[in-house]
């Protein structure tokens, strides 16, 4: 079994808890349905497992198991946001769905004690919602001309 700190146990789960619950602060700011408290669930339960796994003393193979499985299985919660109106074509949630994929895969990379990787990530993630927003809010009236004919 591998030993780990209760402090170094605390700063992987509380850093996944953090990073959740800032991404999921652009999505409350859009007014979508997984705010900074579900995303910091996310994370933090990703965390939990992958930390769970290496304090039993799995690998690195049990790990990617871990990994695989809850990156897997937290698609059926990005699914639950992910909305179609029957009255038009248009699809709403996939960036929320994706922000929850994202932060699972972000909890896992702190409780793998990973969390450099877990920051520089984090923080593009952060850039392309914030940024991502404005360029599509900006190129939308092009994309919504009608063709000429």
């Amino acid at each position: 079994m591998m030993e780990i700190s209760t402090l170094e146990m605390a700063y992987r789960i509380g850093g996944a808890g953090l990073i959740g619950g800032c991404l999921g602060l652009d999505r409350e700011l859009h007014r979508k349905p997984a705010g900074p408290r579900t995303l910091a669930l996310v994370g933090v339960g990703a965390a939990l497992a992958a930390m769970t796994v290496q304090l039993l003393g799995g690998g690195a193979d049990s790990v990617s198991r871990v990994a695989q499985g809850a990156l897997t299985g937290i698609g059926f919660l990005g699914a639950g946001v992910i909305l179609r109106r029957t009255d038009q074509t248009e699809v709403t949630g996939l960036t929320t769905a994706a922000s929850i994929w994202v932060v699972a895969a972000l909890g896992i990379t702190c409780g793998a004690g990973l969390e450099r990787l877990a920051l520089v990530s984090a923080g593009v993630a952060a850039v392309i919602l914030i940024v991502g927003h404005w360029i599509e809010a900006s190129i939308r009236p092009w994309l919504e001309r009608p063709a000429k004919k």
